[in-house]
């Protein structure tokens, strides 16, 4: 479980293809001791566990339905990651409940600076749609946002300044690939009141 706030990022440093998987080597400072081994890592929102680290690279198995449902399919040596230690108890929630579990990949489709901040427009399909709701978090890349306005083909988000500076949000472009995952919340409320 995460809350999708990012205090720490890594870089892809090697990447390692199975016959149905890869495994993912990420150089990052993480703090992490050797009885952690096999601790959730979030990375760029998909839960994945760690299987090694040595020096400051970070091991990780990615499964076929992982690449198949995440933009990882995607990923090269160099592409920056935005990665999060699992919740401890006791500790502070400032972002949202968040699973690590990606919902589907969505492109970015405009991005505009305002002010100082970023205004960026995310694509979605119908059927997803149906599950976004305005001022209700999402997360983008591992980071937790806030929806502030459903549109036509998708939905915006505003980034501030101290987030774009400290997370992978920064490195978009027109038509980049994130890793969506909708808010567990309103998900299960809609599938509740679905079946009732």
């Amino acid at each position: 479980m995460f809350n999708g706030v990012i205090f720490n990022q890594g870089k892809i440093d090697k990447i390692v293809k199975r016959k149905r998987g890869i495994n993912l080597f990420i150089k990052s400072n993480l703090s992490i001791k050797p009885k952690e081994l096999g601790i959730s890592i979030s990375c760029d929102g998909v839960c994945l566990t760690l299987i090694s680290k040595r020096n400051n690279i970070l091991e990780f198995y990615l499964s076929h339905e992982t690449l198949t449902r995440s933009k990882f399919k995607k990923i090269k040596v160099g592409d920056v990651i935005n990665l999060e230690l699992p919740l401890k108890k006791g500790q502070n929630i400032s972002g949202h409940i968040c699973q690590g579990h990606v919902d589907y990949v969505s492109k970015l489709k405009r991005i505009k600076i305002i002010d100082k901040s970023y205004l960026m427009e995310f694509s979605t399909n119908n059927t997803l749609k149906k599950n976004l709701i305005e001022k209700a978090s999402i997360l983008i890349n591992g980071v937790s946002l806030t929806i502030s306005k459903i549109t036509k083909n998708g939905f915006e988000v505003w980034i501030i300044p101290h987030t774009y500076k400290f997370t992978n949000l920064s490195k978009l472009k027109k038509d980049s690939l994130v890793n969506i995952e909708i808010d567990i919340l309103s998900k299960y409320v809609k599938k509740y009141f679905n079946e009732k």
